[in-house]
């Protein structure tokens, strides 16, 4: 295995600029996750990582080789496509093999690793099927034991589990996981799912517009988001925006809403005045009484088994407030919630940059 390096990285087409001077290390063996909006250049800057477009500036290092003007053939890498790219005329045992027998490699030698690869995705039960005659899931598992039998240093996966449906993805996620945990391979992967993203990655590297936003483990960006981008892309159901300003009293500066309220979480330096933006994950609200909690106001209510959704208003801004006790409030009920100072989040409403 190998791992990854690219220093100041840019792709231009004529005049408009892609990829802003990207910088990143992978470590070999590392589960890295490249996640961000569509057009955020994620796909490109993998792209160019594989060598099936030209870097129009900056360096990449695979392992200890300079990669920028070596062809795909010559990374010794693999990629899974959105697309399974299978034969439909060949047999998965074919298909897995496929890559190995184009490179003259003698039968003998091959067999064994498509064994090998069948018993990791668990696909004993289907070589002798052809592509029409498996599930989705299924074809994307061989789709990555093609992958896998060609033994390269580094695995790409450009938002493979895009097309299949929700419970397939959650069961593909886990079989990903487990691969990796497996191989101890070193992988970049692509994705524009921030649940996936979560699940999956050692570390994520959050993308927009052209440009790293944070990188670091899942829970560091979810606790710790750098800026507003970051608070609101990385959750689900995202972070919700409170604006308020910063004053300062007794005990410290404190937060208050334009509305008046309350809310904790005061900055240890600020500026009195300051406009900020407040940001709660809707899970981090509890219920409170009249004497200690601020005013919600629900306009819609979604049980949903282990939780209930509670859409409404907090100082006239639109949230979102996830619970995990059994509530049934009235639409147009008022709730009075509270939530602890360390799970508030304060952002620079002009940089998004987190104060």
């Amino acid at each position: 295995m190998a791992g990854l390096q690219v220093k100041s990285l840019q792709k231009r087409y004529g005049t408009a600029v892609i990829l802003h001077g990207i910088d990143l290390n992978v470590s070999d063996g590392e589960f890295v996750v490249l996640v961000g909006p569509s057009g955020c250049g994620k796909s490109t800057l993998l792209r160019m990582i594989a060598g099936l477009d030209d870097i129009s500036s900056g360096e990449l290092w695979i392992g200890d080789k300079l990669a920028n003007r070596l062809s795909p053939q010559q990374r010794n890498i693999s990629m899974v496509f959105q697309s399974y790219a299978l034969f439909p005329h060949m047999t998965a045992r074919d298909n897995i093999g496929f890559g190995p027998r184009m490179r003259g490699e003698q039968t003998a030698s091959i067999e064994p690793r498509v064994q090998k690869a069948a018993s990791v995705l668990n696909l004993h039960n289907y070589l002798d099927r052809y592509p029409r005659q498996l599930s989705g899931g299924q074809r994307q598992r061989v789709a990555m034991g093609r992958t896998i039998v060609r033994q390269p240093e580094l695995f790409l996966f450009d938002e493979p589990l895009s097309n299949l449906d929700a419970k397939l993805r959650v069961q593909m996620r886990t079989e990903i996981k487990a691969l990796h945990q497996d191989l101890k391979t070193t992988i970049v992967y692509v994705t524009h799912d921030q649940i996936e993203a979560m699940t999956m990655a050692d570390r994520i590297v959050v993308m927009n517009a052209g440009r790293i936003e944070q990188a670091g483990s899942p829970l560091e960006l979810y606790d710790r988001p750098a800026n507003r981008f970051v608070a609101s892309f990385l959750g689900s159901p995202s972070m919700g925006f409170i604006a308020g300003t910063i004053e300062k009293g007794d005990g410290g500066p404190k937060l208050r809403t334009k509305g008046g309220i309350l809310m904790p979480g005061g900055l240890s330096s600020a500026v009195s005045g300051q406009d900020v933006e407040i940001g709660i994950r809707p899970e981090h609200y509890h219920l409170a009484d009249a004497g200690s909690g601020f005013p919600f106001h629900v306009s819609v209510v979604e049980p949903t088994g282990a939780e209930t959704h509670l859409f409404g208003t907090i100082d006239g801004t639109e949230v979102r407030v996830v619970s995990r006790q059994r509530i049934a409030p009235d639409p147009g009920a008022t709730l009075y919630l509270a939530v602890d100072p360390t799970d508030v989040h304060v952002f620079d409403p002009r940089s998004g940059l987190r104060l």
